[in-house]
């Protein structure tokens, strides 16, 4: 080889941790678990047989899950040989839990990187590394979550299919500035197959990231040889070849170091088993390129104690590495939509009991542990959308969505364990209408609370009807409070207007007033033998399908559109964008139509979700009504007609004495096969120079502006919503259900990554991605059915972002109300 310097390379050794994609998920738990159990083989057998060919092969763990796993199924004495060799420095540890997406909230993160630790400490071998492969980012609180439990360095090798490295660049260390002011020392690596590229792993050759004349003849079937000598030979001659051009490159590129780590599987899949032939390779390369390289198979610590040693002046940077794999949520919005519920239902859960004396601990850890499955960046089987009607990528959708249907079910016990014990009682035969109200939280809240009537029940010895008159009694404050009933599908919603302390309980009753409004006729007439109220009156504010007026807003409805303004009373602006694209709530579709296959359509998208040619359509309003009118809001259903589904409705909720707008988006999805993508508009503003910010597992951020420079500015997954702040108030948009968010232009465009600078996209529209079907080969491809999306827009007083943040969670989470 012709090289100007001695090469250190370094090879990590992994299996990459896919819980699903290659095969069913509980196929592949066993075989992780098996797979440590070959490489105590193969180390026994260098051990205790004296296989010096194989004397330099070491095994790096690829995330703590995998040990985990381990530890609950392998036989004793592999378990004793597994902690043996781990302290020999011959298997590695991770102290990454898995390949997570950001869906992910951040006290379960925190507590799953936490049991990585209190391994390490079990074993008297502190985990200070870890590996995280095929995933495109984290978000910013992901960096303080690895500090606080220990691990200083992370090795990252993305996947850059509709993704790319951040930083414009790799094969890089840098300090990660964690929100906190901590430091984690990243190596911004290669892709995580990229020794197999190389061919350091013998029969586990692969062309996927190196598009050279080795690659074509791999296509066209032209490296097949007839024997194992023959294999070898052209093996050997790929790697001098790929392996001198990318050192060369490295040189010519002024790459300041003479090391370079690759990752390396045994076979060229995921979920892969170990080859102890990568280390037989390795010592036929040190002895062939004697002088010239020098490959060591190492741990993720060894690796980076030499970055340490050899790397000087590494740059530091701070803020969010966005995920560009983040979307998958979108192709299952229902699953995540329970999701998200479980999520919320867990956080109520450490706010009502934060020392779980009243509650099940079993529920809780059952729960964070089925949450973070769901999590995992695998969003079902390799060919989803090749062969979407394949047995195995029906069964994989179902055991993934099981992970948060059982979250869901553990999670529900365990909250109405709690509840029971603050003094929930079951639903009888002649319970009165009496209820505890709970404040979960550590904020005052003036808000709603909705309590519910079977339809079977009496009250005050007389059935409940939809006309009965009532009242809602609040027993300690010995005061009647604002009320509204609204008859749904078994019974009655009763929705009370409440203002609570931090942490506050109030016990109330629900009683009726025996005072039916029967109007004969009023001297000023407005509504007519028809029953329509659409004359204006001059004193009053107006409630008519071209406007609704309350103490804090006038909401105008403009035919074909929806809604035009939302004028905020309290300083006279409106709400909405000068030039909004799309009316707020209104849906976007776009379908791409499939010219070549399902899978290429796709993959000629880039790291665009849609292409030039992508058909777009706008929703078209059909008809506005006014549903509901009572004291606390009044309720204007929208109705739509839009390509690519057979209804789509909003149910806007608009209340006369709060400053918030409640909507529901319903949808029935039509089924194709074509990508893809669904929004929901959000064109709201607070002002000129007003700065979004949104929620992020464990962060708040500007998006656009507290990232790391060449990141995805593209679509961010949040917790909570967006938060707008103005000069002299904030705008929150709760987004309850759809946690996918994009700003700016929805065109398909040449892609512009993040500078850190960029306030023009920070201002931009706002859209919720709701649906999308984009991805070739494991999404669910399928979006057809039913669907429910909540958003709630409250205009609050300008306030610490961090408060802001905390109201908008309050607002997703509510209120408790239960029977007593």
């Amino acid at each position: 080889m012709e090289l100007n310097k001695n090469w250190k390379i370094f090879l990590i050794h992994h299996s990459h941790t896919d819980i699903g994609y290659t095969d069913r998920q509980d196929k592949i738990i066993r075989y992780h678990c098996d797979y440590l159990n070959q490489v105590i083989d193969i180390l026994n057998n260098l051990h205790y047989n004296d296989k010096k060919e194989i004397v330099n092969f070491v095994w790096q763990c690829e995330n703590y899950w995998q040990v985990k796993n381990f530890y609950e199924q392998a036989p004793e004495p592999y378990k004793k040989d597994f902690e043996k060799y781990v302290k020999s420095g011959e298997i590695g540890l991770s102290g990454n839990y898995l390949n997570l997406t950001e869906l992910l909230s951040y006290d379960v993160l925190y507590s799953r990187l936490a049991q990585a630790k209190d391994y390490g400490e079990k074993i008297n071998v502190p985990l200070k590394s870890g590996m995280t492969a095929d995933i495109n980012g984290f978000a910013w609180g992901y960096s303080d979550a690895l500090a606080e439990n220990g691990i200083e360095n992370l090795f990252s090798c993305l996947h850059p299919h509709h993704g790319m490295f951040p930083l414009y660049k790799k094969q890089m260390p840098f300090y990660w500035l964690s929100p906190k002011g901590k430091k984690v020392l990243v190596w911004n690596g290669e892709h995580y197959h990229f020794g197999n590229e190389l061919y350091f792993s013998p029969h586990a050759g692969s062309s996927y990231m190196l598009f050279d004349e080795i690659y074509k003849k791999s296509k066209a079937d032209l490296l097949l040889t007839k024997g194992e000598a023959e294999t070898e030979e052209v093996e050997i001659s790929v790697f001098s070849e790929r392996l001198e051009r990318y050192l060369k490159n490295l040189e010519d590129e002024g790459y300041p170091y003479d090391f370079v780590p690759f990752m390396v599987s045994g076979c060229i899949t995921d979920n892969a088993p170990p080859n102890e032939r990568i280390a037989e390779r390795a010592a036929y390369i040190n002895e062939k390129f004697a002088g010239q390289l020098n490959v060591e198979m190492t741990t993720l610590d060894r690796f980076f104690t030499h970055v340490k040693e050899n790397c000087t002046d590494i740059p530091v940077y701070s803020g969010d590495w966005t995920d560009w794999w983040a979307d998958g949520v979108g192709s299952t919005p229902q699953v995540v939509k329970n999701f998200r519920d479980a999520q919320r239902k867990f956080d109520l859960c450490k706010k009502l009991d934060p020392d779980c004396k009243l509650g099940n601990v079993s529920y809780m850890e059952s729960a964070a542990e089925n949450l973070t499955f769901y999590a995992e960046h695998t969003w079902g089987y390799s060919s989803s959308v090749m062969e979407p009607w394949e047995t195995l990528v029906g069964d994989l959708e179902l055991k993934k969505s099981a992970y948060a249907i059982n979250a869901n079910t553990d999670i529900c016990r365990n909250l109405d364990r709690i509840l029971a014990a603050k003094g929930e009682v079951a639903i009888r035969r002649d319970k009165p209408q009496r209820y505890k109200i709970i404040n979960p939280h550590n904020i005052p809240f003036h808000t709603t609370v909705v309590t519910y009537i079977e339809f079977w029940e009496f009250m005050g010895g007389i059935p409940f009807l939809a006309d009965t008159p009532i009242e809602v009694f609040d027993e300690k404050a010995g005061e009647i409070l604002k009320s509204q009933a609204t008859r749904v599908a078994r019974g009655t919603n009763v929705e009370i207007l409440v203002d609570m302390k931090p942490y506050e309980e109030k016990t109330i009753q629900i009683r009726p007033t025996h005072k039916y409004r029967n109007l004969t006729s009023k001297s000023h007439p407005y509504i007519g033998a028809d029953r329509i109220k659409d004359i204006i009156q001059p004193e009053e504010f107006q409630e008519n399908t071209a406007c609704v007026e309350t103490d804090y807003f006038k909401v105008l409805f403009e035919q074909g559109v929806g809604i035009s303004s939302i004028i905020d009373k309290h300083d006279g602006r409106d709400m909405l964008r000068n030039k909004m694209d799309y009316a707020p709530f209104s849906g976007v579709y776009e379908v791409t139509d499939i010219r070549t296959t399902a899978c290429d359509e796709r993959r000629r998208m880039g790291r665009n979700r849609k292409t030039v040619s992508t058909r777009r359509f706008a929703s078209q309003l059909s008809d506005i009504q006014i549903v509901e009118s009572g004291d606390i809001y009044v309720t204007v259903q929208l109705d739509y007609k839009l390509q690519g589904t057979k209804f789509y409705q909003v149910y806007i909720k608009i209340y006369r004495n709060l400053p918030r707008i409640d909507t529901m988006v319903r949808i029935h999805k039509e089924s194709v096969w074509e990508p893809e993508n669904l929004y929901i508009s959000l064109p709201f503003t607070a002002g000129e120079n007003e700065v979004k910010w949104i929620d992020k597992t464990g962060c708040v951020i500007r998006p656009g502006i507290d990232q790391l420079p060449g990141s995805n500015s593209e679509f961010y997954l949040l917790q909570n919503g967006i938060v707008i702040e103005g000069e002299n108030k904030d705008v929150i948009i709760a987004i309850k259900d759809t946690p996918l968010v994009t700003f700016g232009d929805l065109k398909a465009k040449p892609i512009l990554l993040c500078a850190g600078d960029d306030l023009g996209l920070n201002r931009s529209q706002a859209y919720a991605w709701v649906m999308n079907n984009f991805w070739e080969t494991n999404f669910k491809v399928d979006l057809g059915g039913f669907y429910e999306f909540a958003y709630s827009v409250i205009v609050a007083e300008k306030q610490p972002i961090d408060k802001a943040i905390k109201l908008c969670e309050a607002q997703n989470e509510g209120v408790i109300s239960m029977y007593i």
